[in-house]
């Protein structure tokens, strides 16, 4: 073997190397800001899992809101500002909680309306929702977005 020969496989093999670790850490990238924001679930970015997957999937907010018998005008603003709409919505709270699903219930609810299970459908999700409304005197003041949209405190119908 040449002396041309072994610098070429030298050349190449450190090129492969330093192109693979470039490869790996960038895929390494991706996943932990994927993995953070759970497909786009996780708006803050803050999430250590994903209760209700990667894969967002919007709802009609009008739809949902029209089955119980609420104010329909908060409840479609509070489910827009809770989650877009997004029924696979995941938010992490400061204290190590979750809050899931278009009405973003909290997980120390889940017990007491889904089961002990994220409530991540929507059907499901509404169901906490109506609880949490009752148990707030049938208003909205447990949302921290109803001050937001003019719904704390006045009881809704």
């Amino acid at each position: 073997m040449c002396i041309r020969d072994r610098y070429q496989r030298r050349v190449h093999g450190d090129y492969y190397l330093s192109s693979m670790k470039l490869v790996l850490f960038f895929l390494m990238v991706l996943t932990a800001i994927y993995a953070d924001s759970c497909g786009g679930n996780c708006p803050s970015g803050r999430c250590p899992r994903c209760p209700c997957g990667t894969v967002p999937h919007k709802i009609d907010i009008a739809a949902i809101c029209q089955k119980h018998s609420w104010s329909q005008k908060c409840c479609q603003c509070i489910v827009q500002h809770e989650s877009g709409g997004n029924e696979k919505a995941t938010g992490y709270n400061t204290n190590g909680s979750f809050d899931v699903g278009v009405f973003q219930i909290n997980q120390m609810n889940w017990g007491s309306c889904s089961g002990g299970e994220p409530p991540c459908d929507a059907e499901r999700n509404l169901k906490c929702a109506i609880k949490v409304y009752q148990w707030g005197g049938n208003t909205w003041k447990l949302w921290s977005t109803a001050k937001g949209c003019g719904c704390a405190n006045t009881p809704q119908k």
